[in-house]
């Protein structure tokens, strides 16, 4: 079964796809490392971002979580200050 899912983006991820969310299409069994790869494909400039963290509802999520269409996904770039 497709579905979609939305995911927010944040910093640097935002800037490179001139985007604050975007509409994934996913499939049944869709892990978070799967969700990266479309993403990265489809926004090739993403490839580039280092330390990429997934966080999926409110958690931070490993590459091997699987994905419903009910989740809340943000892509969160790594932050630097002083």
């Amino acid at each position: 079964m497709n579905s979609t899912v939305s995911v927010l983006l944040f910093g640097i991820t935002r800037d490179l796809t001139g985007q604050s969310a975007l509409s994934i299409p996913i499939q049944t069994e869709t892990r978070v490392g799967d969700l990266l790869d479309q993403v990265r494909q489809q926004y090739p400039a993403l490839a580039g971002v280092r330390s990429l963290l997934v966080a999926v509802n409110g958690e931070y999520a490993e590459v091997d979580q699987t994905l419903t269409s009910k989740d809340e996904i943000a892509l969160i770039p790594p932050v630097s200050g002083g």
